[in-house]
């Protein structure tokens, strides 16, 4: 099948090329040239593990290609639209100006029978509001949201966990689902649940799940709030309720918090949309989910500043990632790195260090040091900090080996990752989030 990708951004390059891999003939479609270039030369223009062999794959077979011009959608059955929704400046509502231009672009090269499947995140009510300009072209829009974690993407756009569908009611929605099962044919074949809807269903599956998982975060956090003046472990808490079957152990990890281009934008522009349709009260948790998730940063930098002895001005710290996860170079809301530049702020010498992610660190915030070796940015550091669960630090990194190159012997765990007693007895200060 035909497909065009409009938005080659980080869902669209990775739909674009993932589509490609299954055998089918792919154009993405995005107005930076520049992004455009990188990835027709098959090159990835961010980091997500295994996107740059699919790329390259795609681009040597002739069935992936990249454009600035929206004319190349002409005769694709299957329009994809991926651009970004960031949350609006001054406000927490999503921003819909590339979802709107987007759909403006695509609209002269629409025929009878095409198909316009959303991708984005959107607020609930978009797909409504956009299917009369759709449905004016003769052409039909979907609704089917991703559900990428970063650092999985290809995987989880190959073999999802999941396939949505939200579709206009009747004989049209029915062929648009069908052909929507085309696409997706070898998930669909192996038993891939395929859930069709209405709009606002699938709208909603998208925003809930990151609601959900932003709230089961935070719980925790709060959960560590409290272990931390009760003198309890929080993750042996988080162990203990794990193994109920109802609440499981994933995303109980306490530390310094979510962050990334998803779960944070997208839980206040929920809170604000529910404000528009007068309900609310019925997310208005949502916003003490975001402040418990900011106050674990600023209880990372507490714990710096305690374990240096309540000083931290010109002392050296090295942070441990920059990356809000690992398996990936976004920076964007990270945690960790907002906790190196509140360190920054108070004075304190910061070195940060990261596998993937210090090109763009260092262009949004140039002011702090960058390393790329973790050996040499511990090198004569008073504190250490791990805000980036990377398995060079998580994992391979020894106590007895920091000892060697750290000046000082204190290490904040903001991600509970580490082993507080190996740590403690090769003389280290271990302050961990929520823990004793």
């Amino acid at each position: 099948m035909r497909l065009s990708v409009i938005g080659c951004g980080y869902l669209g390059a990775v739909h674009a090329a993932a589509m490609a891999s299954i055998g089918h003939e792919v154009v993405g479609i995005d107005v930076d040239a520049q992004k455009i270039a990188t990835l027709s030369a098959g090159e990835a223009p961010f980091f997500e593990p295994g996107l740059s062999e699919i790329l390259s794959d795609g681009i040597a077979s002739g069935r992936l290609s990249f454009t600035t011009d929206f004319g190349a959608a002409a005769g694709a059955a299957v329009h994809f639209v991926g651009v970004g929704t960031p949350q609006i400046k001054g406000g927490y509502a999503a921003d819909m100006t590339y979802v709107n231009a987007a759909i403006d672009a695509l609209l002269p090269h629409l025929s009878e029978g095409d198909i316009v499947a959303g991708k984005s995140t959107v607020p609930v009510g978009t797909a409504a509001s956009l299917e009369p300009r759709v449905s004016d072209t003769g052409a039909t829009l979907v609704w089917n949201p991703e559900f990428l974690r970063e650092g999985f993407a290809v995987q989880d756009t190959v073999d999802p966990d999941r396939l949505v569908a939200g579709v206009p009611a009747g004989e049209e929605g029915e062929r648009a689902a069908q052909v929507l099962r085309e696409v997706y044919h070898p998930s669909v074949a192996k038993g891939t649940p395929f859930i069709v809807t209405d709009y606002a269903t699938a709208e909603l599956v998208k925003v809930s799940a990151n609601a959900f998982l932003a709230t089961k975060i935070s719980f925790i956090n709060a959960m560590a709030e409290i272990a931390e003046v009760a003198g309890a472990d929080v993750t042996m808490l988080a162990d203990a309720i794990g193994h109920d079957a109802r609440i499981g152990r994933r995303f109980l990890g306490a530390g310094i918090g979510f962050g990334g281009g998803c779960l944070p934008k997208d839980i206040r522009a929920f809170s604000a949309r529910a404000e528009e349709l007068g309900r609310g009260e019925s997310v208005a948790f949502l916003r003490e989910v975001d402040e418990i998730n900011m106050r674990r940063r600023e209880r990372a930098v507490e714990l710096v500043v305690q374990g240096l002895g309540g000083m931290v001005f010109e002392k050296n710290v090295t942070v441990l990632g920059a990356a809000f996860k690992p398996y990936s170079d976004d920076i964007r809301d990270s945690p960790g790195l907002d906790v190196a530049v509140r360190l920054h702020g108070l004075g304190a010498k910061v070195t940060v260090t990261d596998p993937e992610a210090i090109p763009n660190a260092r262009r949004q915030h140039p002011q702090l040091t960058y390393v790329a070796d973790r050996d040499e940015a511990l090198t004569g550091a008073d504190a250490v900090i791990l805000v980036t669960e990377w398995d060079e630090y998580r994992r391979e990194l020894s106590p007895e080996h920091a000892s060697g190159l750290a000046a000082g012997r204190v290490i904040v765990d903001g991600r509970n990752g580490l082993d507080p007693a190996a740590w403690r007895a090769a003389g280290w200060t271990y302050l961990g989030m929520g823990r004793p």
